[in-house]
């Protein structure tokens, strides 16, 4: 399995740090260290993390002032509480950049915004089929090769079960 921690440099990471927790309505903790924070999901997760500019000398990071916050960057979302997500984004913004509207390319529901250092986040809805049980490789069967999905099934078919 590999993961991606996306890590964006702010200028309060306690700041940002309560403002993502409040946004994905969860219970507000300190970050880890006073310029560094990690927002998990649930399960553990990594969602983002939060670095302070110019902490730890890493190139990119140093300072907003050689680019804007956000350009090239889109933090994109997708929430399995979308209606009370966008209530709780409400609470944090003045205006949104995208007012809540239907994606016609993933047919999901969406809204944007931007966070306090300026980066644009965008929150989708989490289909339904999506929300409850494992992980699925491929979610969407359409989506899935057709000779692939001949394998996997018969792959599943000669995998021993194990009993617990």
């Amino acid at each position: 399995m590999k993961r991606t921690w996306t890590i964006i440099g702010v200028s309060d990471v306690a700041g940002s740090f309560k403002w993502y927790q409040s946004l994905f309505g969860q219970p507000e903790t300190p970050p880890g260290h006073h310029d560094f924070g990690q927002i998990l999901d649930t399960d553990g997760t990594v969602l983002l993390c939060l670095h302070q500019w110019g902490a730890h000398e890493h190139p990119s990071l140093m300072s907003p002032d050689e680019a804007s916050p956000g350009n090239g960057l889109l933090l994109f979302f997708r929430v399995d509480d979308f209606d009370m997500a966008l209530k709780r984004a409400r609470a944090l913004v003045v205006q949104f950049e995208e007012e809540p509207h239907v994606n016609p390319n993933t047919q999901t529901r969406e809204f944007s915004l931007r966070d306090p250092d300026g980066y644009y986040v965008a929150i989708s809805a989490l289909p339904a089929s999506q929300r409850k049980g494992p992980a699925r490789r491929w979610p969407n069967k359409r989506l899935q090769p057709k000779k692939a999905r001949g394998r996997i099934r018969k792959s599943r078919e000669r995998r021993p079960r194990l009993r617990g």
